[in-house]
Formats: structure tokens, sequence, C-alpha cells
């Protein structure tokens, strides 16, 4: 029986709930993600699987360029595979056209393969690296037009 996935916007306190349940993430309050999107236009994600938190997305206009930067984003092990990920980019990409942007920019760790293999099968591009002494901490920057 196939999962029902639902997408919704979401407040920072149901996104830090989330957040706190994904492992590779350190600990944070709400007032993190509060900060980082204050006074800028934000798209605040939640996704549920048959009801229960799955995953959040957290974007906002960080370039002020007409990209929409998708900062941070994680799924709950436990509804990895199920196409949380997938159901929330889609998501997020249509609610960008609609405002007016024209790319999605995103940026993630060189050690978190499974995302860059995500990123690169659903159509964004490698456009900057940030270099670290040790190449597993690079960030690598990508973007997809819309």
């Amino acid at each position: 029986m196939d999962s029902k996935i639902e997408v919704r916007e979401a407040s920072f306190d149901e996104v830090t709930d989330i957040h706190n349940t994904i492992e590779e993430f350190d600990t944070y309050g709400s007032e993190h993600f509060t900060e980082r999107c204050s006074g800028k236009e934000c798209l605040i994600l939640s996704a549920h699987v048959d009801g229960a938190p799955a995953g959040y997305l957290v974007g906002y206009d960080r370039y002020e360029d007409g990209s929409f930067y998708c900062w941070m984003t994680g799924v709950n092990p436990g509804h990895r595979k199920k196409g949380v990920l997938k159901a929330m980019m889609e998501y997020q990409e249509r609610w960008a056209k609609d405002h007016g942007y024209s790319k999605i920019k995103i940026k993630t760790g060189n050690t978190l393969r499974s995302m860059l293999s995500y990123l690169v099968k659903y159509g964004f591009n490698f456009v900057d690296i940030e270099q670290y002494p040790d190449a597993r901490d690079n960030k690598i920057l990508l973007e997809k037009s819309i």
C-alpha cells in the first residue's frame, strides 16, 4: 500500500520539531530558523506521511537575484525513500515559480551523497564549491532553472 504524502506550509515551531528528529543535524530551536528568514520572503514547509510528521523544508530569498534559496531540508530516517523530499521540492518549485523566481539554489555538503544524487537526478547543476582543508567538508552550490 502506498503512503499518502501531504506537504503544507508550516510554522517554525513545527519545522523545529521535525528537524530535531533528523540524526545528521545539530539540534536547533525555532529562533535559528526565525533569525535566518527575518525580513525576507520565506517558505516554510512540513511533510507528513499518513499523518505523521516526516520532513521539512525552509527556503528564502537569500541572493535577491531572482533565485529562491532552499536553505534547509530534511526527512526523518523512518520516512526516507518514500518520495517525501521529492514532494517538498516540487511544492517549493511551484511556489517559487508562482512568486516570480526563475531559479532554485541549494547548498549541500560533500558527504551528503544521497542528497547530491537526488539533486543531479532532478535537474540541478553544480555552480560553485566552498572549499575547506578537508575535501569532505566542502559545500557544493547547485541551481536549477524553473
